[in-house]
């Protein structure tokens, strides 16, 4: 695997040592896993922005709507 040189600020490295220390994984796997969980976050964020901005429009919202009931009729599950 391929890696890099990344600063942090001596707090920061303080609290990934303590964790690395408490949970048993190293200072590199803790980094990669907060920062998959931050871009899930952001997608996640993105997604609701994305359906907020939908919802504004009436008639693209409508739209929306109706092609999930199509969808929905797919399962036979009623969920």
């Amino acid at each position: 695997m391929q890696s890099t040189t990344v600063r942090i600020n001596l707090a920061t490295h303080k609290v990934l040592t303590r964790l690395a220390e408490e949970t048993h994984f190293s200072i590199q796997t803790l980094l990669n896993n907060a920062v998959e969980a931050y871009r899930r976050e952001v997608f996640l964020d993105r997604t609701n922005q994305a359906y907020a901005d939908l919802k504004k429009d009436p008639k693209a919202w409508a739209e929306c709507q109706e092609e999930r009931a199509v969808w929905n009729t797919t399962t036979k599950d009623g969920l």
